[in-house]
């Protein structure tokens, strides 16, 4: 079984941009996470660190606090950011720290994108978002303007499928969920608009575009 990370490395490792997993180290803690197959060392240049997939499982269970048991959908860790998906009880925050926020976590997934994808193409989704599907829709939603469902007020709402790579997308009918399925278009997502056959509801189905 492989050793958990030292103290040092997970708080290198919790430390990690949450959008992009941008590490800041020391050169011997970033190797050291490098020969554990937590992290690369990016080809291009500035050369930096970022988390690999299995690096962001070990910040990710960190952030899920062990010591209670999980709620169904349980409240992200304090100072991580996470994308508004919809259909909160409680209103959703649309102030302006809150809009900082947003647009800071889409330009550092724009710039993960242009580290990640091969040709360092911005304008599709890359490995990340592929494996975090909801969130990045939503995220992609709310770096737009759109508002998310939540404390009652109608909005959109991002929810994962049985389909490997395609999240349902639900706004209200017409113009507000056009404009959601032009919005995800344009950040690379391919979006097809269905109906539910028992309500006859309009949804978005939105899978990450590959090329």
């Amino acid at each position: 079984m492989t050793r958990p990370p030292t103290a040092a490395q997970r708080r290198v490792i919790d430390a990690a941009d949450p959008v992009t997993g941008r590490l800041k180290g020391t050169g011997s803690q970033l190797d050291a996470l490098v020969k554990r197959g937590l992290a690369f060392r990016h080809p291009r240049p500035p050369h930096d660190h970022f988390l690999t997939p299995a690096g962001h499982r070990v910040r990710e269970t960190a952030a899920a606090a062990p010591e209670q048991p999980p709620a169904t959908d349980p409240a992200p860790a304090p100072g991580v950011f996470t994308a508004h998906v919809g259909g909160t009880e409680e209103p959703a925050d649309t102030g302006p720290a809150r809009v900082r926020e947003v647009h800071s976590a889409w330009q550092g997934l724009l710039e993960l994108r242009r580290m990640t994808n091969p040709d360092g193409a911005t304008d599709r989704p890359c490995g990340w978002e592929r494996g975090h599907l909801v969130p990045a829709a939503a995220l992609a939603l709310e770096a737009a303007g759109h508002a998310p469902e939540a404390g009652g007020a109608p909005g959109y709402r991002v929810r994962a499928t049985p389909q490997p790579e395609a999240v349902a997308v639900h706004a209200p009918e017409g113009e507000a969920l056009r404009a959601c399925a032009n919005t995800l278009e344009q950040a690379g997502w391919q979006v097809g608009e269905y109906t539910q056959p028992r309500t006859g509801t309009r949804y978005l189905l939105a899978s990450p575009r590959r090329v």
